[in-house]
């Protein structure tokens, strides 16, 4: 089982490939592979509460760890979440990547 952190800056709504970076996330789990995602930057707006992603609901219903980064969020305003986002620190990025998972940057 290969390891995964998936990091997403895309704003959702701007940016129709971003769907795409969801399913990529979602075919390496169903793969069997441990992935997570990281929302930094305008991907932050998806982790929104109010927020209408299907795709980033259909990660978070498959159990695939889904991570807003902190700094984003407050940047933004953003106080409510969807259920299952989980909040997180830049440093997670720097933990993927010492412990040798793959990381890929969208």
């Amino acid at each position: 089982m290969t390891e995964y952190l998936l990091i997403e800056s895309r704003d959702p709504f701007e940016s129709r490939d971003v769907g795409y970076y969801y399913e990529l996330a979602r075919g390496l789990s169903e793969a069997g592979n441990q992935v997570s995602v990281f929302l930094i930057q305008n991907a932050v707006l998806a982790a929104r509460s109010s927020a209408d992603v299907p795709e980033l609901l259909a990660l978070l219903n498959t159990g695939i760890k889904v991570m807003a980064d902190d700094f984003a969020l407050k940047e933004r305003g953003i106080t409510k979440f969807l259920e299952g986002i989980q909040i997180a620190l830049i440093d997670v990025v720097v933990d993927h990547l010492e412990a040798g998972h793959r990381t890929l940057w969208h």
